[in-house]
């Protein structure tokens, strides 16, 4: 029975290294044991009849024999045990040893089937990891488009059993449909957008553009939102200065606009959310959005940019979100080449933080 013991990864380089000081072939090991063999008999016999000449005869003969015989049955039954394992783990190794190049040691074998097996454990890993969020994602996206089809189904039920008739529902509920319609197509646009950033379809249209005259442009379209809830919106102070951008514009107000959007959405009564702005290095602009809204927990602002994940608190606040808006963030600044980040604290608001290029001069 062959069992393997998993060893992390600084064993197995300390294997690695300690096989040169006990680097042996079958070969070599069949003429250790044949020249021990042969010395014991040598002396037993010399000792014995006292005819050392005839011991030493004896010696070369049985070492001879002895050697032939043990590198033989070494070959056949633990190489060739050696050589079907190896078929198993490496279609690499299978090809070599058809090439007639096979002589491995025990213990170079022996990292090597750990090796394996740790790859292999990783490869597991990996895949119920896939599957894990294979079946979350499935299942986020049946809970976000059973919402509006049971409504557009509910209301055309309800027109269809007389309802219709009614010129104080029907158009009501028309366009209640017309809406839950609308959230359909937003869903499936969202997604298409997604998967065109992750098979990298989208092709950028960058600009030379002011960062703060687009950040005033966003501020400008979302204060109606913002009066709503009391919420100010601003530049942090020492961050007035205006920096010359190099990017998709379109597509970098679409990501303020969903930061600032979520600030404000799940921002506290009489709150505020504030942009920085910082130039960091030569050539990068760094942005900052902060809110002092609920904040999130560790493991929740860590998923943030996830499909479809939403906070509870968040799905309570937000009944018609589908939470890919994060996501599609993500990809945006991603295929400027950057990255964006979300550090969270409960009860104290949330900031997002990412990068851009300066622009050509």
């Amino acid at each position: 029975m062959l069992v393997i013991n998993l060893k992390s990864k600084e064993s197995l380089i300390f294997d690695s290294v300690q096989i040169s000081s006990k680097n042996y072939t079958y070969k070599q090991i069949a003429g250790g044991l044949s020249l021990i063999i042969s010395l014991f008999t040598g002396i037993l016999i010399g000792v014995i009849c006292k005819e050392w000449l005839s011991a030493l005869i004896v010696v070369v003969l049985v070492f001879v024999f002895s050697y032939y015989v043990l590198a033989y049955v070494l070959n056949r039954y633990i190489q060739r045990k050696i050589k079907v394992i190896y078929k198993l783990i490496s279609q690499e190794k299978a090809s070599m040893m058809r090439a007639g190049s096979f002589d491995k040691t025990i213990d170079e074998v022996r990292v090597d089937v750990e090796r394996w097996a740790v790859a292999k454990r990783g490869e597991i890993d990996r895949l119920q990891n896939n599957e894990s969020f294979r079946k979350e994602f499935l299942m986020n996206l049946a809970h976000e488009l059973r919402t509006p089809i049971f409504s557009i189904q509910g209301y055309i039920a309800t027109l269809l059993d007389g309802e219709i008739d009614n010129p104080e529902v029907n158009v009501r509920f028309l366009e209640s449909a017309a809406r839950s319609t609308d959230r359909l197509s937003d869903l499936v646009d969202d997604l298409r957008e997604i998967t065109n950033y992750e098979n990298k379809r989208i092709k950028l249209d960058k600009v030379d553009f002011s960062i703060q005259k687009l950040i005033g442009k966003v501020f400008e379209e979302l204060t109606v939102e913002a009066k709503e809830k009391n919420i100010s919106l601003g530049i942090k102070k020492g961050c007035e200065g205006d920096f010359m951008l190099w990017a998709d514009k379109t597509r970098i107000e679409q990501v303020l606009s969903n930061l600032v959007q979520n600030g404000i959405k799940y921002g506290r009564e009489g709150g505020s959310v504030t942009v920085g702005i910082y130039l960091i290095g030569k050539r990068q602009v760094l942005i900052e959005i902060t809110d002092n809204g609920m904040g999130m927990k560790p493991n929740q602002s860590i998923r943030v940019f996830e499909r479809f994940f939403r906070t509870d608190e968040a799905r309570a606040i937000d009944k018609n979100g589908n939470g890919l808006g994060l996501a599609i963030v993500k990809h945006i600044v991603e295929a400027h080449d950057h990255t964006i980040t979300c550090r969270s604290e409960e009860g104290k608001g949330t900031t997002f933080t990412f990068t851009l290029d300066q622009d050509r001069n």
